[in-house]
């Protein structure tokens, strides 16, 4: 049977993951409401500029959250090109929205999914809330950031995506991209899909971008895990994929 996606599917789930924000957004517009009946007309002004802003900025991140995840064509990775083999890692971080996906795209995929999360390292209220509302698939293996348990150059392709920037230590994000480089074949290639702490992602979410990590982070860290980038393109404003090799590997 085909997967499909519902309309607002993505939003909705941004939503859903993420109730406490919004709830408590709406407790407070209330209370202020109520507030500045009995506050100096200043204050009320500089009330109603604060309640504007806050909701404009919602508003925002609300609107390029649906144009990323349920109006652009990211989810029928259309980015995705693999060019050798059919034996490949898709690897997440306790939400996986791909794997049934690249499933149905290339049929002949032997694909292995794996999950990261730990709830000791990777503390995201999101990620706990998303896991209960969808849980892993039993083919799913739990595995280590630092040590995955798959023989050397075992896989054609390897991918990360909108996972690997929930690892916030920079150490342990080296050693799980080495560990990527060491699972992938000479020849095969690592895709890498996040959001980049930069201008874009800013005007869309402001301080939520800095859950994102710089285009110079992972620069860093593909060069530490001895990865070479191929490519790094934009595949919508707001989401770059890398597509990288072992390093000394030739495009």
């Amino acid at each position: 049977m085909e997967l499909t996606r519902t309309s607002f599917q993505g939003v909705g789930n941004i939503i859903r993951f993420n109730w406490p924000f919004y709830a408590v957004a709406g407790i407070v517009f209330i209370g202020l409401l109520f507030l500045q009946k009995i506050l100096p007309e200043t204050l009320r002004v500089l009330i109603w500029l604060g309640i504007g802003f806050a909701f404009l900025t919602i508003f925002i991140s609300l609107l390029v959250s649906y144009y990323i995840y349920d109006f652009t064509n990211l989810y029928q990775l259309n980015w995705l090109k693999p060019t050798t083999g059919n034996k490949a890692l898709n690897i997440n971080a306790g939400f996986d929205e791909t794997s049934e996906l690249i499933k149905q795209k290339f049929p002949a995929i032997n694909l292995t999914i794996c999950d990261f999360y730990d709830p000791e390292k990777h503390t995201e209220a999101s990620i706990k809330r998303a896991r209960k509302i969808y849980p892993p698939s039993p083919e799913t293996i739990s595995v280590k950031t630092e040590k995955l348990p798959f023989e050397d150059h075992q896989f054609d392709w390897t991918l990360a995506i909108l996972s690997a920037h929930e690892i916030r230590n920079e150490p342990e994000r080296i050693l799980f991209f080495q560990e990527l480089q060491r699972v992938t074949k000479p020849a095969g290639k690592l895709y890498v899909l996040e959001h980049l702490r930069d201008p874009n992602n800013f005007l869309a979410y402001t301080i939520g971008f800095l859950h994102f990590h710089s285009k110079k982070t992972w620069i860093r860290t593909f060069k530490n895990a001895g990865l070479k980038i191929q490519e790094a393109k934009k595949v919508n404003p707001f989401i770059t994929l890398f597509i990288l090799t072992p390093h000394g590997n030739t495009p």
